[in-house]
């Protein structure tokens, strides 16, 4: 068995008949699990220090950073921060042995509706040039390329800056109920 095998076993959780899926608020003790998926599925993953620096700041409301469990597990998680009139995307991610189940999608739909509810006019985030599989998902969500950060991953990989406008618009509300009806409110 590798490491990265002994690594993400404890990410396993068999998908149960039944078993409930809830969306809630990132706690510090949501940490652990949270770094387990991060280091599993970034080549830089952040520390459990910056997890804990983000969470502090979620009370003070320029924040907002939320897991989805499945059997009291923690399968993802995502995360906003807030400036202005826009809200970006800080972080998306889904324990590997449970992604294409949807997950992400929920996530950033809920991420979404809490910057519809805030007030935000647009959301926007950074995405690796080589994960089209994210790039998919986000222009499903209406996310369009709006520019590249040359070598901003590990200075080696570029970004595409991704926007999505107009999330105060009716139609963005029906396309989140449409992909994930659950975060709509």
């Amino acid at each position: 068995m590798s490491v990265l095998d002994r690594l993400v076993s404890g990410l396993r959780v068999p998908r149960q008949a039944g078993a409930v899926t809830v969306v809630e608020p990132m706690r510090r003790r949501d940490i652990p699990a949270v770094v387990r998926i991060e280091d599993a599925v970034y080549p830089r993953p952040w520390s459990a220090d910056l997890y804990r620096s983000e969470v502090s700041k979620i009370p003070g409301g320029d924040r907002h950073y939320l897991v989805l469990r499945r059997a009291g597990a923690v399968l993802a998680y995502g995360g906003l921060m807030h400036a202005a009139d826009e809200a970006h995307v800080t972080t998306l991610a889904v324990s590997p042995h449970h992604q294409r189940q949807g997950l992400a999608s929920r996530v950033l739909a809920e991420l979404a509706w809490h910057a519809v509810c805030r007030g935000s006019r647009g959301l926007t985030l950074e995405v690796r040039a080589s994960n089209t599989a994210a790039q998919a998902l986000y222009r499903r969500f209406g996310f369009e390329s709006a520019g590249v950060r040359v070598r901003y991953y590990e200075n080696t990989e570029d970004a595409l800056v991704m926007w999505c406008h107009d999330i105060q618009s009716p139609e963005f509300a029906a396309r989140l109920a449409e992909f994930c009806p659950e975060a709509v409110r």
